[in-house]
C-alpha cells in the first residue's frame, strides 16, 4: 500500500494562511478531486475545518486529539499509525492501493518519512502564510513528472504539477 502526501505548496513553501488556502486555484482543486477519488484521504483536524465539509467519494480520516470532534461521515483516529491502519483496510476494500495524505503541516512532517510518492501542486506565488509545506530532500526524492499550466480565469496564479518518487 503507497502512501501519497498532495499539497499545493508556494514558492516560499506556504501552504495555508489563518486556516485558509491562501489563493484561489480551481483548476488545482479539480486535479486534487481527479488524484484523490476512491481513496482514503488522511487530514488534520485543521484541514478538516478547512475543507468544511464531507469529500465526497473518499474515506475522510481526521488525525485528532479530540474524540469529542464532530465530524459526520468521517472516520476520527488519536495516532497517523491508527488513521493508516484504518486507511489501508478501507483502501483493500475499495480495490485502491494508495493513502492520500493532504495536510497539515505537522500530518505532512510525519508521514513524509514514510511516503513513497508526493503529488505536489507548485503554485508560482509567494502569498504571506502562517503554514509550510516540509522541505523535499533532493537526497531522498526524485522528480519524475512535471507539467506546467498558466493560470486559468479561475486561478491566482500559473502553477505546475510535480510528482515526486522516493529513490530507492
Amino acid at each position: 500500500m503507497k502512501i501519497v502526501l498532495v499539497a499545493a505548496i508556494g514558492e516560499n513553501n506556504v501552504i495555508g494562511h489563518e486556516g485558509q488556502l491562501p489563493w484561489k486555484l480551481k483548476s488545482d482543486l479539480q486535479h486534487f478531486r481527479k488524484v484523490t477519488l476512491n481513496r482514503p484521504v488522511v487530514m488534520g483536524r485543521k484541514t478538516y475545518e478547512s475543507i468544511g465539509k464531507l469529500l465526497k467519494d473518499r474515506t475522510n480520516i481526521v488525525l485528532t486529539r479530540d474524540l469529542g470532534l464532530i465530524a459526520p461521515g468521517s472516520v476520527l483516529a488519536t495516532s497517523l499509525e491508527a488513521a493508516f491502519a484504518f486507511a489501508r483496510q478501507d483502501a483493500a476494500k475499495r480495490g485502491a492501493d494508495e493513502i492520500m495524505v493532504i495536510g497539515g503541516s505537522d500530518i505532512f512532517a510525519a508521514a513524509m518519512p514514510l511516503a513513497d510518492r508526493l503529488e505536489i501542486t507548485q503554485v508560482h506565488a509567494s502569498p504571506k502564510g502562517d503554514v509550510k509545506f516540509p522541505p523535499i530532500d533532493a537526497a531522498v526524492w526524485q522528480e519524475v513528472g512535471r507539467e506546467a499550466h498558466a493560470a486559468g480565469a479561475d486561478d491566482d496564479a500559473d502553477f505546475t504539477y510535480v510528482t515526486f518518487e522516493r529513490k530507492r
